[in-house]
């Protein structure tokens, strides 16, 4: 029986062995877990495709940062980039582990981005997008408003494509973005602003010059100047084109409005011109309105559903209208 008794510990020094032990678990475990800095890591060189460059991204050395990817893919037991003397691409499962990280970090940035605002909604940073045909001519306007508005917001303008802003709105990468309806995302949410009405700009030599208005018909046969690929003004103007058979110089496109309008003047061709983009008569281009229905492109306000910025977003919308 003596035997027995000094087998028996007692229970507070099972309490505390127990616990030592679930500390020096859950210490060993957090030790393996990646952390937010690796996981910025994991971003920055599947962004880039390189360790590089990523390395001088994040502010660290090459090694540095080569070692804590080499730490991640030993934890969690898989490759995660495929490495050779030109590239670094992301394996199949490396590509579902790096679109969980962007979830991750974009999660968190917007928790930082809610507490932050429930102190004051309207300051920091706040990336507003739109595209090309769009961006020159409405955020000279819209930044004096906003300075006045939000003066103590950061504001940083994006121009780039539709394809791309969407992309980047989804990513994080923007807060909003100005975009032509329809958007069809689940992800994204839009507010209507305005309608931008198209006008034919035609060189004022040009036969049609001296039409006060015209309709869509008379497009019939006409040889149009377009932007070129991947700008969604194109698409609406092709649209335009096809249902009125009118043709597409197919020798001849633009990068930009402006382009177009210094062809028109020159006097290669015509072109469609949105409302917001018109200048004053004079400049040897007549804008001729259509009659209804008018050709118009709908500008929206687009965001993540998920975001915690709606405060700031509802009265740049009024700002917008």
């Amino acid at each position: 029986m003596a035997i027995c008794r000094s087998l028996i510990m007692p229970v507070d020094k099972i309490t505390a062995l127990v616990s030592h032990n679930v500390r020096k678990f859950i210490s060993a475990r957090n030790e393996a877990i990646m952390n937010l800095r690796d996981l910025r890591y994991l971003v920055a060189v599947a962004d880039l495709r390189s360790f590089i460059q990523a390395a001088d991204q994040c502010s660290i050395s090459q090694p540095t940062l080569s070692t804590q990817i080499k730490k991640m893919e030993e934890t969690l037991g898989v490759q995660i980039f495929e490495r050779t003397n030109k590239k670094v691409i992301p394996t199949e499962i490396g590509g579902q582990i790096v679109a969980s990280a962007r979830r991750i970090l974009l999660e968190v940035n917007t928790i930082t981005e809610l507490a932050e605002q429930a102190h004051d909604p309207l300051v920091g940073n706040f990336r507003l997008g739109a595209f090309p045909t769009l961006s020159t001519y409405i955020f000279p306007g819209l930044v004096p408003k906003i300075r006045q508005t939000m003066p103590k917001l950061r504001l940083i303008l994006i121009e780039e494509k539709t394809d791309i802003l969407i992309e980047q709105l989804k990513l994080g990468q923007l807060d909003a973005a100005l975009l032509a309806l329809p958007i069809v995302d689940d992800y994204l949410e839009a507010e209507p602003l305005f309608d931008d009405e198209f006008y034919l700009a035609v060189a004022d030599n040009h036969p049609l010059a001296v039409r006060d208005s015209i309709v869509q018909s008379d497009l019939h046969n006409q040889q149009l100047l377009l932007l070129d690929e991947g700008h969604c003004m194109r698409g609406q103007a092709l649209q335009i084109c096809q249902l009125h058979h009118a043709e597409e110089q197919q020798d001849v496109r633009a990068t930009g409005l402006e382009t177009l309008r210094q062809m028109v003047r020159a006097g290669t061709g015509i072109t469609l011109m949105p409302k917001i983009a018109l200048q004053q008569p004079g400049d040897g281009i007549r804008y001729i309105p259509f009659e209804k229905p008018v050709p118009t492109r709908t500008i929206a306000l687009v965001w993540r559903k998920t975001s915690g910025r709606k405060k700031l977003l509802s009265l740049l919308a009024t700002l917008l209208v």
